[in-house]
């Protein structure tokens, strides 16, 4: 009976804290639109790029960006990943594939790209070690 209680309060904890990511830029549009919210556009190699997974660990996963983007963004990812056993479907990798020609055409990774509800580039950067509270501040300083 414990393990059941514990197995559901770490599932409802995860669930209220986890990320909304999103995978489709038109979803996101739709969405920043609604919300009247920058989108918060992501280049990742999830499998292959170490910065990329610092920043997932420093950053994304931080209680204060979390916190903040729920509140502030809409968070879009494109991931890369290279192992097999990771790949995308053919139809997200495209889909990925026309992001980074509009985005990331110097193949960048990690990139961040704060875009406002019509795609317009409002800044660009990519892995830093700084605190989730300075980056928070960096992401900022593009809407402005």
């Amino acid at each position: 009976m414990k393990t059941a209680l514990l197995s559901l309060l770490l599932f409802i904890s995860a669930t209220c804290f986890a990320q909304d990511w999103k995978y489709n830029v038109d979803e996101a549009k739709a969405l920043a639109a609604r919300e009247n919210k920058n989108i918060v556009l992501v280049f990742s190699g999830s499998d292959w790029c170490a910065p990329c997974i610092k920043l997932d660990r420093n950053i994304w996963q931080s209680e204060e960006f979390k916190n903040e983007s729920s509140r502030k963004w809409v968070l879009l990812k494109a991931d890369f990943p290279k192992k097999k056993q990771n790949a995308l479907l053919q139809a997200q990798q495209e889909h990925n594939d026309k992001l980074a020609e509009k985005y990331n055409q110097e193949g960048n990774f990690p990139l961040v790209v704060v875009i406002d509800k019509t795609g317009k580039v409002l800044g660009k950067t990519g892995f830093k070690n700084i605190s989730p509270k300075e980056y928070i501040a960096l992401l900022h300083s593009f809407e402005k």
